[in-house]
């Protein structure tokens, strides 16, 4: 019963309510003019598509699926990339919030400083003007996690990967590391990548933050509109986009 309460209220909220008004407007033009009405019946299919988690799922695990995770990783600098940050929001031991993605990389990169002994960059800046700096609360959050300080080193200007690139390696340039862990959603690695290995550096990637299962299984409620699959597809895109843009 639970799935098919979810199965109506995907068709009575956005993006589901929109697919029905259009399939609707479609079907009444389709009375009087064919060729507009077939236009709009493909726009609105593709819309429904777009927001499925089903198409969304395979876009990103396409995307996840390019870089295993290393089992015994290798080098003298965990680098993690900021992925958005609250400011002003209250959080245990002061002020502003990781997003969801940000804080399942750092707690990667907490893992891994534990088992290694490595110290952790944070690379991530205050990217709008109603956002945390996300590198300076992910070393409050290290450090409250028992990381000491002089393993952490903070570099808070960058506001895109490119940034991140670019400012992480002049930092590891200036205090000699040479092999760096890259941690950052699976998803956001393969441009990451591209990114980081313009400047020179010999990275070792470290994927994180998953977004699909493994094997992940198709059922009805994958197959119906949500805000949730709208998401995962426009999240795939920006990082198809991304990685033409740095390539080209």
């Amino acid at each position: 019963m639970i799935y098919v309460i979810k199965f109506i209220y995907s068709f009575l909220l956005p993006p589901g309510l929109f697919i029905v008004l259009l399939s609707g407007i479609s079907l009444w033009i389709l009375k009087r003019e064919r060729k507009p009405a077939l236009v709009l019946l493909g726009l609105t299919l593709v819309i429904y598509l777009s927001s499925t988690s089903w198409i969304g799922g395979l876009l990103i695990g396409s995307l996840e699926q390019q870089y295993p995770q290393p089992n015994a990783p290798k080098g003298d600098i965990i680098v993690v990339l900021g992925g958005g940050a609250t400011s002003g929001t209250p959080d245990y031991d002061g002020e502003g919030n990781l997003s969801g993605s940000a804080a399942n990389r750092l707690l990667i990169a907490a893992r891994l400083h534990r088992t290694t002994g490595l110290p952790i960059l944070i690379s991530g800046g205050k990217v709008f003007s109603d956002t945390g700096t996300e590198s300076e609360i992910a070393k409050r959050q290290l450090q409250a996690l028992g990381i000491p300080a002089k393993d952490i080193f903070v570099e808070n200007h960058s506001l895109n990967t490119e940034q991140n690139a670019s400012f992480t390696a002049e930092m590891l340039k200036k205090y000699d590391f040479t092999s760096p862990i890259l941690v950052t959603s699976a998803f956001h690695l393969p441009r990451a990548v591209i990114e980081f290995k313009k400047t020179g550096l010999q990275i070792l990637p470290y994927p994180s933050d998953y977004w699909t299962s493994r094997p992940e299984n198709l059922y009805a409620v994958k197959l119906v509109p949500s805000s949730s699959g709208l998401s995962l597809t426009g999240t795939a895109l920006k990082e198809y986009l991304g990685i033409l843009a740095a390539k080209f």
